[in-house]
């Protein structure tokens, strides 16, 4: 027989407050229940049977397409199912989804005026999920209890964590329930867990605008700023955090700088993040992604779980045409993908859009920082295909073949992961973007030089962060729900954002 928390019976809400305190609860109590019984493993003791506890669901019926909200709810592009019927979806740490969820809530609500029904799903919690963190238990069984421990809890089970709702191949059994939520329970724990693994920071600290990068020297010139930010009493920023969960808080008005927490890991993890943190969760995150498609890939693949409101890839890249410049800006408007990473679950015949409001936050930014306009900003910024490719040394492959396809395409620049960052976006419906800097331009013959390397990277890594960061405040400034607009949603879309 299964050894199961007090079981807490489904129960109806019009207050959506109410609805999440139904659902903090029901969660406090199946990870308590998971928490204690692992300890009493850990101890010696032998289960009563195996150990089970589920998520919290949240579910809504209706019998009508129709939306009835009013004013901002009946203009936005989420916050209501796409027809008559049962929806639901699992829950997970509604202490750090709080927010989300309470407006998730609000919108169904108001849209559909009935009732939410929150209750125990059937879902079980992998024990692996119930862990605070830094907390290592398992560590310390031996290797035959480590063995078992697949027979008394139960462990992450990968079929329950795919994303066939993203990807839109999601069909229900009949008499299932249709999707709420673009994640599952489980699946957002996974992308949690891997992301205190790949940057070293804890969720937590993720801000809803995201810069990603693919050199160090962007990453150097933020951490910069962000302590230049925390030195200032009158930023907007309160706090920056850096890999270990390092948190330096901005200095008081009377002068006294708070004390730093934190300590920083013995190496870098291998994506770092670190955020310009504002109290309302609207500042800045950056991450250095590293070189190629794959990383990309990996780190929005979990950064998506925490439904941001965009993300921009700063980066440098190969200029394909005579008239670039090294220094000068490509801002992507379409995208070839060669990265091969998403093939599979966003096939190729998929147009991958430039998104009208992130573009012109770029172009408005580029010309507040540089103070150029007109003919003079084109001089020095070009719009036009990015193609992205997974073979860094493509230039040495015989009879041009990616020469010529990328002249077919029209392709202005060249780099490894662009494409991969925007096509994820377009997945998970996150906006995106993309301001590139030509570095070198191997068509023509001008390579990187250790000494024109160095001298371009002391030029342009300060104004092209300077841009990015910019074209992010640009965005909050106009509001978020021009960002998630039905550009990126299907035709029978989750209520969720």
């Amino acid at each position: 027989m299964p050894y199961l928390p007090e079981f807490i019976a489904p129960l109806r809400f019009t207050d959506p407050a109410a609805a999440l305190a139904q659902a903090q609860l029901i969660y406090d109590n199946s990870i308590g229940h998971l928490r204690q019984a692992m300890q009493r493993y850990v101890a010696g003791e032998e289960m009563p049977g195996h150990v089970r506890a589920c998520y919290p669901f949240v579910r809504v019926q209706t019998e009508t397409m129709a939306r009835q909200g009013s004013g901002a709810a009946k203009r936005l592009s989420y916050g209501f199912v796409s027809g008559a019927g049962r929806f639901e979806t699992t829950l997970s740490r509604p202490d750090l989804y709080a927010k989300y969820y309470l407006e998730q809530f609000t919108l169904l609500l108001d849209n559909h005026q009935v009732e939410l029904e929150v209750g125990t799903s059937t879902q079980p919690i992998p024990v692996h999920f119930s862990f605070a963190d830094n907390e290592h238990v398992e560590g310390t069984l031996s290797a035959e209890r480590r063995a078992r421990m697949r027979d008394v809890f139960d462990l992450p089970d990968l079929a329950a964590m795919d994303d066939g709702i993203a990807n839109g191949t999601y069909e229900p059994n009949r008499g299932e329930p249709q999707p709420l939520s673009l994640f599952t329970a489980p699946r957002v724990d996974y992308s949690l867990q891997r992301l205190r693994h790949y940057t070293g920071t804890a969720p937590e600290h993720f801000q809803n605008f995201v810069l990603f990068t693919n050199y160090q020297f962007y990453i150097d010139e933020f951490i910069a700023l962000g302590h230049a930010a925390m030195g200032d009493a009158a930023s907007e920023y309160v706090a920056f955090v850096e890999p270990g969960n390092v948190v330096t808080r901005r200095i008081a008005a009377d002068g006294v700088a708070p004390q730093s927490t934190g300590t920083p890991p013995p190496r870098l993890p291998q994506m770092p993040a670190y955020h310009l943190v504002r109290a309302d969760g609207s500042g800045i995150s950056m991450v250095n992604i590293g070189v190629g498609p794959a990383n990309a890939k990996t780190i929005t693949d979990h950064i998506a779980v925490l439904r941001p409101h965009a993300w921009i890839m700063l980066g440098h890249c190969a200029g394909l045409r005579t008239t670039q410049q090294l220094g000068d800006y490509v801002l992507a408007h379409g995208y070839v993908r060669e990265d091969h990473v998403l093939d599979e679950e966003l096939p190729l015949w998929v147009p991958i859009p430039a998104l009208a409001e992130i573009q012109v936050a770029l172009e408005s930014a580029v010309s507040e920082v540089t103070r150029l306009k007109g003919a003079a900003l084109k001089s020095i910024m070009r719009t036009g295909t990015v193609a992205s490719t997974d073979n860094r040394n493509w230039e040495l492959l015989p009879d041009n073949g990616p020469q010529r396809r990328f002249s077919q395409s029209r392709a202005v620049a060249l780099d490894m992961e662009s494409a991969t960052i925007a096509a994820n976006g377009f997945r998970f419906r996150v906006p995106y973007g993309t301001l590139l800097c030509v570095s070198d331009k191997p068509l023509h013959g001008e390579i990187k030089l250790p000494g024109m390397a160095n001298h371009f990277y002391r030029e342009r890594v300060d104004q092209h962060l300077r841009i990015g960061m910019r074209a992010l405040e640009l965005l909050r400034e106009q509001g978020v729900d021009q960002l998630h607009s039905r550009k990126l949603r299907s035709f029978a879309e989750v209520a969720f954002q």
